[in-house]
């Protein structure tokens, strides 16, 4: 059996978590989340949040996965022997299978704006004709499934490579490429007439708009911003040496989401502001109101060309780290056999996505408790297994792992964490809980 692999370098490691962590979730939907629920006032909300309650989880993964240097199932076999802990890493290979048999979904239709993008025939349709595009592109059988197979077949590709040669090497190319793409789509989006109220709204806390649910809400993002909770992070972290700082690393992780956030933010709001459409436009954000955006500026197709290699970018590191979690699991340290069982596992998941890609178009009167097929996957890994999840990690490292082993993990390539390790022991057993808690109950309707 040949050694597991490591990361080669601390900025691999980082830039390969910070890739999981940005995802659709922090291009798309927190743009549109921050859109319908007071602007300022949820960017303020949300940075507060991702500081004391996400970047806590986010380390207790690391922990998890460093302190044991085994796959998700095997590391709560390691330090909890003998107890149901265990299933926790089954949770979080069941859902990250379903997770990426939906996300491949709308991968592929990336894919299919993008190869539009390259043919040029996004440019020069009316606002209204872009939304028919829309709906045309997700019912068409023939073309979701043909786009989320080479989805899935990238994500495959990168990911049977190892960590070294596939997900680090690719993150390392993909990742700076994202900030930098991001920033030429800023630069651009502040020097349209007109742009300041889109920063105003986006920036400037409205505390009028403060309620009861976009404090919950907020809440929410800032968790599911992070990628948290179905031990995605406890599998990277095993590859991680111990003279790295782990407490840097994942604010490290945490400060680059939160960077693209606030860049998403104001490449999306002066725009959409300048141009007169609505914030809060949900999935048409990105692949309606944007595109008629572009469409109405200078050079609108090259930026729109720029625009979805980076979503693209953003969705394949995201797909790396869910897939790597069900590759690793399988594979056990055994190097030999990650391409096979990358290939296995990543065509098997496309397979299982065939229903949720075709839950628009033949199957879209098949209900499932009262949700399409890709509704029901989504909610089933968004709403239920990431903060069950989260919320059991939470309490097995405050409550299952000895304090002292989990402070004597910290301290490794640290020269001393002192005060910084009370306050986040206390967060991470009774903040932390408290906080998943009361977005979970509220997920679920009882808030």
């Amino acid at each position: 059996m040949k050694q597991p692999e490591q990361w080669t370098s601390k900025i691999g490691f980082i830039l390969a978590a910070a890739g999981s962590a940005i995802g659709l979730g922090a291009i798309w939907k927190f743009p549109y989340m921050t859109g319908t629920n007071g602007g300022g006032l949820f960017l303020l909300l949300f940075l507060l949040f991702t500081l004391f309650i996400g970047t806590p989880i986010l380390l207790a993964e690391f922990i998890i996965g460093r302190s044991a240097g085994k796959d998700a199932v095997r590391a709560y076999r390691q330090l909890a022997p003998k107890t149901p802990w265990y299933f926790l890493g089954y949770m979080g290979v069941i859902a990250s299978f379903i997770l990426l048999s939906f996300y491949s979904v709308v991968g592929g239709w990336i894919l299919s704006y993008l190869f539009r993008s390259f043919t040029g025939s996004l440019s020069g349709l009316s606002q209204q004709e872009y939304g028919t595009l829309f709906e045309k592109i997700i019912s068409n059988p023939v073309e979701v499934i043909i786009a989320q197979f080479a989805f899935m077949i990238l994500t495959i590709w990168v990911v049977q490579g190892g960590v070294q040669k596939g997900i680090e090497r690719a993150s390392r190319y993909m990742m700076p490429a994202l900030f930098i793409l991001f920033i030429v789509l800023m630069i651009r989006s502040l020097t349209l007439e007109g742009a300041w109220e889109g920063v105003e709204f986006f920036l400037k806390p409205n505390f009028s708009n403060m309620t009861g649910e976009t404090i919950l809400l907020a809440l929410g993002q800032a968790f599911f911003a992070l990628s948290v909770g179905i031990s995605v992070m406890v599998t990277y972290a095993s590859y991680l040496s111990k003279e790295e700082n782990m407490t840097k690393s994942a604010l490290s992780v945490a400060g680059l989401n939160v960077f693209i956030c606030i860049i998403a933010g104001l490449v999306i709001f002066p725009a959409v502001f300048a141009l007169g459409f609505e914030p809060g436009a949900g999935p048409g954000l990105v692949f309606v109101v944007l595109p008629a955006v572009f469409n109405e500026i200078a050079l609108g197709g090259i930026f729109l060309t720029i625009f979805l290699i980076l979503l693209l970018f953003a969705t394949l590191t995201s797909a790396f780290s869910i897939l790597e979690i069900v590759v690793a699991s399988i594979a056990k340290d055994q190097t030999e056999k990650r391409k096979i069982i990358s290939w296995n596992s990543g065509l098997l998941i496309f397979l299982v996505g065939v229903p949720s890609a075709l839950s628009f178009g033949v199957l879209s009167d098949v209900k499932l408790f009262g949700k399409s097929i890709f509704d029901l996957a989504d909610y089933l890994v968004s709403n239920l297994a990431l903060p069950l999840g989260a919320l059991f990690i939470s309490l097995f490292v405050g409550y299952k792992i000895p304090r002292k082993l989990v402070k004597q993990e910290l301290e490794y390539g640290s020269k001393g964490i002192g005060l910084l390790f009370n306050i986040w022991y206390f967060l991470i057993r009774y903040i932390v809980p408290i906080a998943i808690i009361a977005v979970f109950l509220n997920t679920i309707g009882f808030l």
